[in-house]
């Protein structure tokens, strides 16, 4: 099978994933939202559809990667094994909570991503979000949008360059983290923030909009995420040589095709 069709599954979930994003930035009837009255936004995509449809994106996905044998049941086994990880890890987080926006999930899903390739980093990232959401009650509203955003970690991780010089690649890898902590808070706030910020200036231009963002932004959630940064960047620093190792030895074993 052509990799255009599997090419083509990954293109709709960021098209998806972008137009659920920025739909409150550019909507004008959820700029003029009053949460005190229901049935006022009429969104395209609520919550319950995204979930059905990134679901629905990453089982055709793995579906068209092994009729297309670019992975066989070993892969689709490693990806189970992973998200179940980062599951039991998100798991722990729940149980003994630390501080801030600091999660371990996090950095398998980079990880993984890194070792396995863009494709396979992009099923991690969403399925483990989701996985974890079911172990650990966190079901609502937020689901979809987090799958999306982590998919998105996973799978810029896999577009990473592979350094000879192991130190610079640790250095680009804990940089990657650092960034992808502050950026993962900034891009899931935008889904609620018009909610919050009772944005009713319609006649706003989008460039205002984006400086109000920004402002609330960095008074709301900055601090919180610089946590999860830098817990990123410290567990990376601390275990992501020697994870990397036996990923990599494991996937030349599997000797399977997902990485392009």
């Amino acid at each position: 099978m052509s990799r255009a069709l599997p090419r083509s599954v990954y293109i709709l979930s960021a098209i998806v994933g972008l137009l659920a994003f920025i739909y409150p930035l550019i909507s004008k009837q959820i700029l003029s939202f009053n949460p005190l009255e229901r049935g006022t936004v009429e969104s395209p995509l609520n919550s319950t559809m995204l979930t059905m449809m990134l679901l629905l994106i990453c089982l055709t996905v793995l579906l068209l990667e092994l009729h297309g044998q670019a992975v066989n049941a070993k892969v689709v086994a490693t990806l189970g094994i992973l998200v179940a990880i980062a599951s039991v890890l998100r798991l722990l987080e729940t149980a003994i909570p630390g501080p801030g926006g600091f999660s371990p999930i996090f950095v398998p899903i980079i990880l993984a991503g890194f070792v396995f390739g863009p494709r396979f980093g992009f099923l991690m990232g969403s399925l483990s979000l989701v996985t974890s959401a079911l172990v650990t009650g966190g079901v609502g509203p937020w689901l979809p949008y987090q799958m999306i955003a982590a998919g998105w970690i996973g799978l810029t991780a896999g577009l990473l360059p592979k350094l000879e010089n192991k130190r610079l690649q640790m250095i680009m890898l804990v940089v990657f983290a650092f960034a992808w902590g502050i950026l993962f808070g900034l891009i899931l706030n935008l889904y609620f923030w018009p909610f919050l910020d009772g944005a009713s200036q319609t006649e706003e231009s989008f460039q205002e909009t984006l400086y109000r963002y920004g402002a609330f932004y960095l008074t709301s959630s900055l601090a919180w995420d610089l946590v999860r940064a830098l817990g990123n960047s410290i567990l990376i620093l601390a275990i992501g040589l020697p994870v990397i190792q036996a990923l990599d030895r494991f996937r030349h074993r599997l000797q399977f095709d997902l990485a392009k």
